[in-house]
């Protein structure tokens, strides 16, 4: 029988950067961070806008213009449940 030295000796061991497995390892962790990054750079470069300060009299306002039910739909429809059958928002035509 004839045997090929190189069938029964053991190989050398690659370095770990040779093997694809361990890449899509690492890419996971390192997106994140990557997108960590980007999230901050961004929030660093837009300044959130500067609320009024009579937002809730603003609001107040706007609430009475809007007094006639049918452009407050939202208002007489969210507790449909609890609302009078004689309160019921009319359908859209």
């Amino acid at each position: 029988m004839n045997i090929v030295a190189s069938d029964t000796a053991p190989r050398a061991a690659e370095p770990w950067w040779k093997f694809p497995l361990v890449w899509m390892v690492i890419a996971g962790p390192a997106i994140v961070v990557v997108a960590g990054f980007v999230t901050l750079w961004l929030a660093i470069r837009t300044p959130d806008p500067v609320v009024a300060e009579d937002y809730y009299r603003r609001g107040v306002e706007i609430n009475k213009t809007l007094a006639d039910k049918k452009l407050l739909p939202a208002q007489t429809g969210r507790n449909h449940a609890a609302t009078p059958s004689d309160d019921v928002p009319l359908p859209k035509k």
